[in-house]
């Protein structure tokens, strides 16, 4: 048995009535998220030419972009679009074990293979459930190895668009096996690109894209390799420098004990990115408790294990930059007492009341105590010119599933991005009021034509 088919033959197993409650509540929130940053992402350069480019090939009428009243297009090639039109934006979700974005891809694909099939909101909920499990266990033991050599968390968005392909093409064992040996075979990325310029979203666009067209083929009887993922120079080896029997071992235990999308997904609360949110989050809870005015702040200090400087753009300059810029995070929630989806905007993009701050930004000695409850959590320690400080430690960022997700947080969100695709406020309400009912619509027409 390989590890493709051992993991195919759990996932196809899965029955909607095995998945929790929580679960599928996470699933319909990511759709939301993924829908507020799409809205977003259609006023970006990027998005706006690989969305041209697609409806000027035209081909078979399967699925519609979002926020574009256009014809309908191939299946893969509206995947591809619309998980760019959520990454451009840099508003979307994140695993916390390895910060890939799986929720893009997935809402991608679920739904656009849901209008080619004919397929209900329930098909939806449990295919985007099954690929974050895809994806959480096929990245995790390539974790931290894969970013030390160089790639992209594209690699785990892959394999989550092939598991939810698969899973709504109802394909059996062998063939999901198959869909999720061909996107090992097809999938790569830098990530030196993707954190300096929109090569970041070329990585989403083509995740989707190869996840669709990988359950496509297998479908039809197309085999690769399936030992790909374990095998000698194989998957876990050559992108997480890990032995492949070991790595097979960390991908299948415990399957069914718990679920990826409940116990690892964060949605992003506010934009940029997600390693990042806890910093300005722990800033803005240091500088309200101890009271400190932007003029007074002597110094800001960020903890967390591992940690032992700060990469990324020093002074950002556009969104690119602010989505990478930890420094720009710590220097915001201190200057502000928060952070929020305006901090993506170019007035406080330029803030030199936050920019004077960046430079006033250090790293701390690593947290000795309760290290292992940082999921993408900081210590941060701002003082005062007049030796005054304050402390605070967030563990988790905001909206991660472990601490528990509020829908009014998810509707927050959905209200202040999908304004900025130009979609009305009655179709607005009413997409929203879709989602959360998705669980019972028998079909996704009528929600994807409210987008429209």
């Amino acid at each position: 048995m390989t590890v493709a088919r051992e993991l195919a033959e759990f996932l196809t197993g899965v029955s909607v009535a095995d998945l929790p409650a929580q679960a599928m509540d996470h699933a319909a929130m990511v759709i939301a998220s993924t829908f507020a940053s799409a809205a977003f992402g259609t006023t970006i350069e990027s998005a706006q030419i690989i969305r041209d480019l697609t409806k000027e090939q035209g081909g078979r009428p399967d699925s519609s972009i979002w926020f574009d009243t256009g014809a309908r297009l191939p299946v893969a090639q509206v995947a591809r679009v619309n998980a760019m039109l959520s990454d451009a934006a840099a508003s979307d979700d994140s695993d916390l074990r390895n910060i890939v974005h799986a929720g893009t891809p997935l809402t991608a694909v679920s739904l656009a293979m849901a209008e080619r099939l004919g397929a209900s909101g329930e098909d939806v909920l449990a295919a985007i459930v099954i690929g974050y499990e895809a994806a959480g266990r096929l990245s995790e033991p390539i974790t931290p190895g894969f970013r030390n050599r160089g790639f992209h968390g594209c690699l785990g968005a892959a394999m989550a668009a092939a598991g939810a392909a698969a899973r709504m093409l109802r394909l059996n064992a062998e063939q999901m096996a198959q869909s999720i040996a061909i996107t090992a075979v097809s999938i790569g990325g830098l990530a030196t690109a993707a954190d300096t310029s929109v090569a970041r979203e070329y990585h989403a666009g083509l995740a989707a894209m190869h996840g669709v067209n990988a359950a496509l083929a297998a479908q039809r009887g197309y085999k690769v390799e399936e030992r790909i993922l374990e095998t000698h120079q194989g998957f876990f080896e050559a992108f997480g420098a890990a032995d492949g029997a070991a790595a097979g071992k960390i991908a299948l235990q415990g399957m069914g004990e718990s679920w990826d999308i409940v116990t690892d997904m964060a949605i992003k609360l506010v934009p940029g990115g997600h390693p990042y949110h806890s910093f300005a989050e722990a800033a803005a809870k240091a500088a309200r408790a101890g009271g400190f005015a932007p003029d007074e702040i002597e110094s800001i200090e960020v903890s967390r294990p591992g940690l032992t400087k700060l990469g990324g753009p020093m002074h950002p300059a556009d969104l690119i930059d602010m989505a990478h810029s930890p420094v720009n995070f710590l220097a915001a929630g201190a200057a502000d007492w928060g952070f929020g989806w305006e901090n993506a905007s170019p007035r406080k993009i330029t803030d030199p009341v936050i920019h004077r701050l960046i430079d006033k930004v250090r790293v701390g000695p690593q947290p000795l105590e309760h290290a292992a409850l940082y999921r993408q959590g900081a210590t941060v320690t701002i003082t005062a010119t007049d030796g005054r400080f304050a402390r605070s430690t967030v563990l988790l960022p905001y909206g991660s599933g472990a601490l528990g997700i509020d829908w009014a947080d998810i509707d927050a969100k959905y209200r202040a991005l999908v304004p900025t695709s130009g979609l009305g406020s009655a179709a607005i309400e009413a997409s929203l009021a879709a989602v959360h009912d998705l669980r019972r619509a028998a079909n996704v027409s009528g929600l994807i034509g409210l987008l429209r």
